[in-house]
Formats: C-alpha cells, sequence, structure tokens
C-alpha cells in the first residue's frame, strides 16, 4: 500500500474497519469527582471487548456540577453490545453492584433513543419494598434506602442502534517506550471528543487480534502480521526498524465521534513526530468484510 508522511511520520493509506453495535449511557454523580470516578471505574472495569467480556464500557466525560440533574460534580459513563437483551443485562448488574454501592453516587438517564432500558425500575427491588417512586419535570425516579442515606436512580435510559464499535489505530514505533509515549498522546487527544470511548486499559491495547484462530473455538487470536517476534513470518507487514505496535480501539455513539476521535489521534500522533513516538501509522481492517464503516486514514489527516 502507498503511504502518505505528516511531520515525518509515515501514514499507510488504508482503512480502519468497524462494525454497527448498540449503546447506551449513564450519569454517574457522587459528593466529589473522585467518587463518582470511583464508581464509573469499578462499573467499567472488565469491559474492554464484547468477545469475553459482554459489553465495552469507559467513562465518556467529566461533568461539572452544572450539568448535572443533581447539582453535583459527575461522569458520564457509556456502554456498547451487540444484543439489546445483554447491554440491558449489562447495565442492571454493572449499576446495581458498582454504583449503588458507592458511596454517595446517584444514577441518571444520560441517552436519548427510541429504546427503553430500565435502570432503576430494575434495581429498586433491592429495596425491599421501601423504595419511593418519583416523578419530577417529567422524569421517572426510584430512591432506595441505603446506609449512608439513599440511592437516587432514574427509572429508565435510552439506547441507540447507531453506536459504532471498532474504530482504530495501529502506531508503529521503534521501541515499546516510543510507542507508549504515542499512544498515550493519543488518548489524551480522543478522550477531549466527547460521544466516544476507548475500552481497553488506559484507552490502549498491546494484544491486537485477528478474526479466527488455529484452534477450535477462538473467536480472536493474536495479530501474528504485527508481532515483532514473528516478523520472520510470510505475513508479517513490519519492517526491521518497528519493534513495538501499540493500538487505540475507539467505540462512538455515532459514526461521527469514531472519525473525529481517529483524527484528533492522528494529529497528536503526528504532532510528536519519529523521534519522540510513532514512525508509522496505520489501521486494522479485514479487507471490508467485517464491518460496514470504513475510516480512511488519508481522510482524516490533519
Amino acid at each position: 500500500m502507498s503511504k502518505l508522511t505528516v511531520r515525518g511520520v509515515e501514514i499507510e493509506d488504508t482503512f480502519a474497519e468497524a462494525f454497527g453495535m448498540k449503546a447506551t449511557a449513564v450519569i454517574i454523580t457522587a459528593p466529589t469527582l473522585k467518587w463518582a470516578r470511583q464508581a464509573a471505574i469499578t462499573m467499567t472495569g472488565f469491559a474492554t471487548s464484547v468477545i469475553a467480556c459482554g459489553c465495552e464500557a469507559a467513562i465518556d466525560v467529566e461533568l461539572p456540577e452544572a450539568q448535572t440533574p443533581d447539582g453535583r460534580p459527575g461522569v458520564r459513563v457509556m456502554l456498547f453490545s451487540m444484543s439489546t437483551d445483554e447491554l440491558q443485562k449489562q447495565l442492571q448488574t454493572r449499576v446495581g453492584q458498582c454504583v449503588l454501592t458507592s458511596p454517595g453516587s446517584a444514577c441518571f438517564a444520560a441517552m436519548e433513543g427510541a429504546d427503553e432500558m430500565k435502570l432503576g425500575s430494575a434495581l429498586r427491588y433491592f429495596a425491599d419494598g421501601f423504595q419511593i417512586s418519583k416523578k419530577i419535570g417529567g422524569r421517572h425516579f426510584w430512591r432506595m434506602p441505603v446506609m449512608d442515606g439513599e440511592f437516587l436512580c432514574e427509572a429508565t435510559t435510552r439506547m441507540t442502534r447507531a453506536a459504532v464499535g471498532g474504530g482504530n489505530l495501529l502506531l508503529l514505533a521503534e521501541t515499546s517506550a516510543k510507542a507508549l509515549v504515542a499512544a498515550e498522546a493519543a488518548v489524551a487527544a480522543i478522550e477531549a471528543v466527547p460521544g466516544a470511548i476507548m475500552p481497553f486499559p488506559g484507552g490502549i491495547v498491546r494484544s491486537g487480534s485477528k478474526v479466527g484462530g488455529k484452534y477450535k473455538g477462538m473467536m480472536a487470536s493474536t495479530n501474528d502480521a504485527y508481532a515483532p517476534t514473528l516478523r520472520h513470518l510470510p505475513q508479517s507487514k513490519l519492517r526491521p526498524d518497528i519493534n513495538a505496535v501499540l493500538e487505540i480501539v475507539i467505540d462512538g455513539e455515532t459514526s461521527d465521534a469514531v472519525a473525529a476521535s481517529m483524527r484528533a489521534g492522528i494529529a497528536a500522533v503526528t504532532k510528536l513526530g519519529p523521534a519522540r513516538g510513532a514512525k508509522g501509522i496505520t489501521a486494522g481492517n479485514y479487507g471490508g468484510k467485517l464491518g460496514k464503516f470504513h475510516y480512511h486514514l488519508r481522510d482524516l489527516l490533519p
């Protein structure tokens, strides 16, 4: 494939291939931002890939008091899955086990859409008959007694069917240290884009995968084409000076959010330049067979 160069960073003329998903979102508030984030981080644990986790989830944005329903600091959390039933299950379980249990927390709807997702209306039974239904300003809430006061939870949130999962960037570098610097810069830039999340640890994945594998039942296996220790194999796509690759995977509330995130990530990596970060950027695709959303890197250049 041909390559383009921006500030010394080679960008492969290829595309990232992504697929349709379903998504929902909630706002978690607490007495302090520390505890709103703690509830959100706990809720989004083990949510890197639908391959094994049931959903992909992470914090979207932090919200100041003026932007939350109860005037307290909060965060918006997004969850993505392939099926409505699985998304409902993951939402209910994670809020019930990780937000309801967190000191001073409250939980509110944070998604528009035609499809309703149960939130407080599913969790209210924990209150053992002591729950109180409240309707304020056209919104329905449940108040549940807990040991530090009450857990306030909106009855429902919504789901979008227009979400996109699997947007990605592959950052190619001379060393693992430089790859990490580039990846961290990309993550910081993407975090500023609303409506998108990066579900892997710190937004970064080292164990990039390909579809299927040699062993029965494997849905995905190591992306051998980008593994430096396997550069001797015919399928390797690494030139001799590339010794580390890190991937950024992006899920978006809309296709535009994924494109904006990838654009921000590319800009951050090229701004660093090859001396400090990545020497090249490419993306993972399967020839257009995996998903209908194709993000051509040449269209996303800064």
